[in-house]
């Protein structure tokens, strides 16, 4: 019915031509399937329910924190010689540490603010202060400044500036007795006075040992202020 030639090139044809038919076709079922993928709506995402749970874990270990702090402070004893009406203020006035220095003079800047008697027992003029501090808090090295507002340990820079942030430090001074900040008659508001036994030398002199050290006054032959506040006990070596 065809020629051969013809019958031939038209066989040729449809081999060849059926391939891209199928390819094209199968081709088309994998567009065909990725635009219902695509078309497909997302599931909506579960909201995580770990934040609350951190979140409630971070409150209740700040509240402990905070309750551990106070147990703590109030398991401290109150400062020797000191009564439940002023405010004592362990620092020093050396500038060996810059930093400490800085926060010393930071919480008596804070505290002078108010009509308060405030005790400041400079470690750096009588050593036997830091000895005091040391059998209060327990402990080997302690921390300047530390704070003591009617017996009670508040603690150091950061808990007062703390506290006088907040106004809970105005409100624990706001209990004490209201006191006008004025310079003692005797030593001029410097709580200190040279020692009349040793004439500030911190030596004696006795006709059987020779010379001694004072026990009355620190190394630096001072003794404190008996007019504005309290002396310190005598030790003997």
């Amino acid at each position: 019915m065809w020629p051969p030639w013809l019958s031939s090139h038209r066989r040729d044809r449809t081999t060849v031509s059926s391939p891209s038919r199928t390819r094209s076709y199968g081709s088309s079922c994998c567009s065909f399937k990725d635009i219902q993928t695509i078309l497909q709506p997302e599931p909506e995402p579960v909201s995580p329910k770990s934040p609350p749970f951190f979140r409630r874990i971070r409150a209740s270990t700040s509240f402990l924190r905070s309750f551990s702090a106070r147990t703590v402070h109030s398991s401290i004893a109150s400062p020797p010689d000191s009564d439940h009406s002023t405010v004592v203020l362990y620092h020093t006035s050396l500038r060996i540490v810059r930093r400490t220095f800085n926060d010393c003079r930071s919480v008596r800047s804070i505290l002078r603010r108010f009509d308060v008697s405030i005790d400041e027992r400079d470690v750096s003029v009588d050593d036997r202060f830091r000895e005091e501090l040391k059998e209060i808090l327990g402990r080997r090295n302690v921390p300047l400044p530390s704070v003591f507002v009617g017996g009670e340990h508040i603690g150091g820079v950061d808990d007062v500036r703390r506290l006088y942030d907040s106004g809970e430090l105005q409100e624990m001074i706001e209990q004490l007795p209201k006191s006008k900040p004025k310079a003692c008659d005797l030593c001029g508001g410097l709580r200190f006075v040279v020692c009349d036994e040793c004439d500030g030398s911190h030596k004696v002199f006795t006709g059987k040992n020779g010379f001694r050290s004072c026990s009355s006054c620190n190394t630096n032959g001072l003794i404190r202020c008996p007019a504005c506040f309290y002396v310190l006990s005598r030790r003997t070596k």
